[in-house]
């Protein structure tokens, strides 16, 4: 399995990324002020930063894809000053980089690149939730590739229709590995409209600071003795069962803390360390001192949720493989 990869201005995580580079499918990344799903580049510094590590990317044969996956893009959204600016950013990475594919959730900008850059190759991102083949065939004409949304990377019957009815349109299927997204939050579409609009709220008079619904929801104990079945990451080591079920598989890297150590936990297919870590957002500082132990996971987990009928509360399984694998650090 080869990986998309997002990136981070970390010295150590390019290092290992130019390391490994034949584990790379592509590399991801935000630019300036268009919006995506993390929001937008933090400065001037980081997007000078940035297009450095980009070339080096470049000269050691790493395809890039442009991340245009921001969930609104205001009144622009629709304007001719906003495509033009597109268009000239595009054309300016092509020529300078090893630009390859774009990932947005915006089908104007899907069809605006396809008349304009048509060797780009189109990615439906998973801020879009398609979930069924009548939710890929509405784009056929618009997207080379589609993200699964993400609470049915343990459906196996879902996952073998989605690849079969995108393999027979000539198109490619891809999964998010490591979201700490909880399942069906209902919160999802508003919250990623306030990270697409994050400049300008921080420009006002705030009533409330808006705390993420999952962490609230984290803040009870009680709650977070079912994050296992509450959430959809996909372990290293049970990558393996998705070779066939998929056409590659993204990992995000762009905010975790050690970005490095979540490449190459999937990379290799093994971790041993608190499993919680490897996501993001990572939710592993509600757990302390606690930390679930990705060791005391047993094999045959992602084949029990292969065949699991989705009713949590009837069954119990991941809450108790969540206990066995739940361990509290010492100060020794």
């Amino acid at each position: 399995m080869r990986f998309h990869v997002g990136y981070q201005n970390k010295p150590r995580f390019k290092k290992f990324i130019l390391e490994h580079s034949d584990q790379v499918s592509e590399l991801y990344f935000p630019w300036e002020t268009f919006t995506t799903g993390r929001g937008v580049a933090a400065s001037r510094e980081f997007q000078k930063t940035m297009e450095s590590d980009l070339a080096e990317f470049s000269r050691a044969g790493i395809d890039l894809c442009l991340l245009l996956n921001g969930n609104c893009y205001g009144r622009a959204s629709l304007s001719r000053n906003f495509f033009q600016r597109l268009g000239d950013t595009v054309d300016f990475i092509r020529e300078t980089f090893r630009l390859k594919s774009v990932t947005t959730s915006s089908p104007l900008i899907a069809k605006f690149l396809r008349k304009n850059f048509p060797e780009l190759k189109l990615q439906a991102s998973v801020n879009m939730e398609i979930g069924t083949p009548e939710g890929i065939e509405y784009l056929l004409d618009y997207f080379d590739s589609f993200y699964l949304k993400r609470e049915y990377n343990y459906k196996l019957d879902v996952l073998i229709r989605m690849r079969d009815f995108c393999h027979s349109h000539g198109k490619k299927l891809f999964l998010l590995a490591n979201s700490g997204c909880l399942n069906y939050c209902s919160a999802r579409i508003f919250h990623d409209n306030l990270v697409a609009h994050q400049q300008e709220i921080a420009e006002m008079d705030n009533a409330f600071v808006f705390q993420s619904i999952c962490n609230i929801f984290l803040k009870d104990p009680k709650n977070r003795e079912e994050i296992l079945c509450k959430s959809n990451f996909i372990r290293p080591e049970d990558i393996h069962h998705y070779e066939e079920l998929c056409d590659g598989i993204k990992l995000a890297t762009r905010t975790n803390h050690n970005p490095a150590a979540v490449a190459m936990a999937y990379f290799t297919g093994v971790w041993r360390g608190n499993l919680l870590d490897l996501t993001e957002p990572a939710h592993s500082e509600y757990f302390l001192p606690k930390i679930i132990a990705n060791r005391r996971i047993p094999e045959e987990y992602a084949k029990k949720r292969f065949q699991c009928s989705g009713i949590c509360e009837k069954c119990g399984y991941c809450k108790e493989i969540q206990k066995q694998a739940t361990i509290e650090l010492s100060d020794n």
